[in-house]
Parts: C-alpha cells; sequence; structure tokens
C-alpha cells in the first residue's frame, strides 16, 4: 500500500476544494438551518477521547427532537439506552464534537462542529418530553462551524431507494448478539426480547 502522510501528497491527489465548497462553512444557525433541525427525526454524534479513540453514536426521537435554544446553540436529549455512555465519557475529556442531521428520503445533510457539554437538568427538559419520559440527560452543543453537506454518497449507494434495500443479507440482531457476544439467553429469547416488544421499551428507563 502507498500511503498518503502530508497534506501536500493529498493534494496532488484530490485537488483543491472549489471556491463554493470552500466558503460555505459558518458559525451559526440560519432560518434554513432551523428548518433541517425542525425536520431531521435522526443524527449521528461523532466524540473523540483523549487518547484519540473515536465513537459514533446515533440519536433519534420525532422530528425536531434536537432545540435550538439561540443561533449558536443546540440541545439534544438523551433517551434510556444500554448504559455504555461511550460517547458522554469522551465529551467529559474531549467537549469537540461532530454532528450529521440526516431526513429520510434527502441526499443532502446537515453537519455541525462544536463543544459539548453534559447537562442533567434545565427548564428546557420539558420541552424534550417524549411518550412520557422526560430526559434525565442532554447534550449541549454550542456551534462553531455548520454547513449543509452534498447528497454523492446517498445517490452512490443507494441509500433511500426501497429497491436496493436487503435486509435479510445478514443475520438478524438476535443471531449477531448470539454470535458475538457470551449471552446465556438462548436465540429464541433473544429473537423474543427484540421482537414487536422492543418498541415498547424505547422509553422505559
Amino acid at each position: 500500500m502507498e500511503y498518503v502522510s502530508s497534506e501536500a501528497e493529498l493534494r496532488a491527489i484530490v485537488g483543491e476544494p472549489g471556491a463554493r465548497a470552500a466558503a460555505k462553512d459558518r458559525p451559526a444557525l440560519l432560518d434554513v438551518d432551523r428548518e433541517w433541525l425542525a425536520a431531521s427525526p435522526f443524527c449521528l454524534i461523532a466524540t473523540s477521547g483523549p487518547d484519540g479513540s473515536c465513537d459514533v453514536s446515533p440519536k433519534g426521537d420525532p422530528p425536531g427532537f434536537t432545540l435550538v435554544l439561540d443561533d449558536r446553540t443546540i440541545a439534544i436529549p438523551d433517551r434510556p439506552g444500554n448504559g455504555r455512555v461511550d460517547g458522554f465519557r469522551n465529551i467529559l475529556a474531549n467537549p469537540h464534537v461532530g454532528l450529521l442531521y440526516m431526513i429520510p428520503g434527502r441526499g443532502d445533510t446537515l453537519r455541525i462542529n462544536g463543544r459539548a457539554r453534559l447537562v442533567s437538568d434545565a427548564p428546557f427538559f420539558d420541552r424534550m418530553v417524549v411518550k412520557g419520559h422526560r430526559p434525565r440527560l442532554a447534550i449541549v452543543v454550542e456551534i462553531e462551524q455548520i454547513f449543509h453537506h452534498c447528497a454523492k454518497a446517498f445517490l452512490r449507494s443507494e441509500l433511500w431507494q426501497p429497491e436496493s434495500w436487503q435486509p435479510k443479507a445478514v443475520r438478524s440482531h438476535a443471531q449477531i448478539v448470539k454470535s458475538v457476544q457470551q449471552v446465556e439467553a438462548t436465540l429464541e429469547e433473544l429473537e423474543q426480547y427484540y421482537g414487536p416488544s422492543y418498541l415498547e421499551r424505547l422509553y422505559r428507563t
């Protein structure tokens, strides 16, 4: 393999960004960004630990789950999960985060980079109640950079094209858990756990 070890080598291969791409980032939300956040039900949050190790965590809720506190600040509710809190532990050590907001069916995305803090309570938590669940934590992000990203990756992957979907091309989640983890539960018990009743536990602590 021929490794690329400098930005000069990288630029020799990919060239310089066009003027529009180079100048599209900005430090604060515009109305169009607020509209996007109001319509988005899903985002990915990238974090990095003090040793440089990285994590990407999905966050999802009804559209508009991310609250806009002001032009430079947003808040994301935490919901019950598996308790690993890998991203949260990273934020405590290194506040820099990158977020990618998606809208189903859209190939373009909204990217936000900034500095995050964990908040255990605030008046705006009351606006984050979903199905009776008031979050115990929220991620508050001070925006440093924001821009919209083009659709090329989504178009190449045909991500939103149902005819390209193959959900049964790999094992079920229960089968994956059984094959990679040391669990006492039987495959049938795991299939039941991750079955229709799983939806009923989405907001239970």
